[in-house]
Formats: structure tokens, C-alpha cells, sequence
């Protein structure tokens, strides 16, 4: 089966590769860039550039292609950032899901998009797949419209949201353990908001239940997060112990004390019993994900 993945360089995109291809899928990784996977040995493994935003760039990639699977974790992602610039928001998040698209249903290709707890407002959380979404920021909202498109898709489609994802990083982008651990070596002073909930996703754990996706031709709404409820502040503290470092320069604030271009909802953990039962997903807790993110 041939999978085609958008976003492959990112830090979710180096473990779907690694995971479809020990699974022996033929796996078509793009980027705008380079690529910077270590794959190139596998002979299941191709990378194309190819720019979602450009329909020509698509077409040309999928008439090659012809892939069964899509997978779509391409996306501009950092709120402040799509916040400050909502015209490329815009143009990334959902002009360029909708371009996918319709490539794909020239192929009756299973679509499957990552997606994220905010288009959630967080005023009530935990969050399962029948709650109303309703986004505070600007990359929430293009990722709710880009949702939209998908359930309009008339082939079998999925949509993955997620949580705070950390892990082991192969691909150069920071997540929240890693600027924890290069503050604290450095004696830096990291201030970390402890009045947001979360359900830190262990990267390998998300990109484990979106294969499973794929190999049971699952469809609809899915939210594959962590178990563990934590804030920002408790998941610094934990890396902190768990790395022997001196937390004492770990400060404690509150969203009201940032101040940032993009609201941040302040409880967007997710029910994951969905996923449990249709999946057999079932993610490692904070602790032991810590102890492989640094392993």
C-alpha cells in the first residue's frame, strides 16, 4: 500500500516513517525542503518535494504517486505565528488541506489529518470526539475549517487531534523537555505556566495510533493524547527531576502574566476511550515517556 505523507520532515513525521516503514508500507515522504530523513537506505522509502500550497506541485506528485493513503500532519502550527501572519495561516492550514483534498479524491485516497485540541475554547475540558469545538486563537481557527473540509470529503477520511506532543526529537524543532533541558544546563531562568491543563502526547504513542488507523481503515474522529493531566509547570518539574537538574529556576506564572499574540485555552486534555476501544490505543504514561525521551 502506498502512503504519502505531508509534513515529513517535522517532529511527528520522522516516527509515522519510521513506524509505516518497519510495518513495510511504501512510504512517499515530502517537504518544501530537503529531506533530512535517515531513511534513504530503505527501499520502501521515496522522498519528493512537494509544496502543499501549490497545485501544481500536488498534481504532479500524486499522478506519480497515486497513493492509497494521505496522510496530513504538514501545517503551520505555532499559534503566535499564525496569530501575527493569518494570511500564510490561512494559505497553509486550509487552502492547502482543501488542495490535498481534491487531489485525493481523484484517487479515492483514504485521507487522514492531524489536527489539534485547539479548536477548542478549554473552558470545560477533558474534550472527547462529540464535543463542540469552538477556538480561542487563529491556528484553532484554521484548523477547525481545514476539519471541515475533510468531513466534506466524500471518500473514507480520519481526523487525528492531539495534544502537546513531546518526545525525542530527530528533526531539530523544539518541544517543551528539550528548551527545558537547555535552560536548566545553562542555569537559565525559564518561566512555565502552571494554570493550563494538558494531556502531553508521547510522539511515538500518536504516530502508533495513527498506523493503527490506517491498518484498520478506521474513520472519523479520533483524540489521541497522553493519560496523564498535567500542566506546563508539572511536566518542566518532572523533566527537571528526571534529568537531575536544578529546578529552583523554574519559575511558575500564569497565562495572565505572558504576554503572547495567541490566546492559549486553559484545559484541552482529551477523553481517549475512543481510541482505547477502536484502536487498542493505549500511550505510556508522562514518567515512562520522559524516561525514552531522554533514554
Amino acid at each position: 500500500m502506498k502512503i504519502l505523507i505531508t509534513g515529513a520532515n517535522g517532529f511527528l513525521g520522522y516516527y509515522l516513517v519510521e513506524q509505516l516503514l518497519t510495518k513495510n508500507f511504501s512510504v512517499t515522504a515530502t517537504g518544501k525542503g530537503e529531506c533530512r530523513l535517515p531513511f534513504t537506505y530503505d527501499k520502501n522509502f521515496q522522498w519528493l518535494t512537494m509544496d502543499f500550497t501549490d497545485p501544481f506541485s500536488i498534481h504532479d506528485v500524486f499522478e506519480n504517486i497515486k497513493p492509497a493513503v494521505v496522510i496530513h500532519a504538514g501545517a503551520m502550527s505555532k499559534p503566535d505565528e499564525c496569530e501575527t501572519n493569518q494570511m500564510l495561516a490561512y494559505l497553509v492550514n486550509v487552502e492547502g488541506t482543501v488542495q490535498l483534498l481534491i487531489n485525493s479524491a481523484n484517487l479515492k485516497s483514504f485521507f487522514v489529518f492531524v489536527s489539534t485540541d485547539f479548536v477548542f475554547d478549554g473552558e470545560t475540558g477533558m474534550y472527547d470526539e462529540d464535543d463542540k469545538p469552538d477556538p480561542v486563537n487563529y491556528y484553532g481557527r484554521t484548523k477547525l475549517e481545514a476539519e471541515e473540509a475533510v468531513k466534506e470529503y466524500e471518500f473514507n477520511w480520519a481526523i487525528v487531534r492531539t495534544v502537546l506532543v513531546y518526545g525525542k526529537n530527530h528533526s531539530g524543532h523544539s518541544n517543551i523537555l528539550k528548551i527545558v533541558k537547555e535552560k536548566l544546563e545553562k542555569g537559565e531562568e525559564y518561566s512555565v505556566v502552571d494554570d493550563q491543563l494538558r494531556t502531553p502526547t508521547f510522539v511515538e504513542d500518536l504516530a502508533r495510533g495513527i498506523v493503527s488507523i490506517i491498518e484498520r481503515k478506521a474513520t472519523g474522529i479520533f483524540h489521541l493524547s497522553g493519560k496523564d493531566i498535567l500542566t506546563p509547570y508539572q511536566m518542566a518539574i518532572k523533566t527537571a527531576e528526571h534529568l537531575r537538574l536544578d529546578s529552583s529556576v523554574i519559575k511558575k506564572v500564569t497565562a495572565a502574566g505572558f504576554s503572547q499574540p495567541a490566546r492559549r485555552p486553559p484545559k484541552t486534555g482529551f477523553i481517549i476511550d475512543k481510541a482505547r476501544k477502536e484502536l487498542g490505543y493505549e500511550p505510556l504514561s508522562f514518567d515512562e515517556g520522559l524516561k525514552k525521551t531522554f533514554s
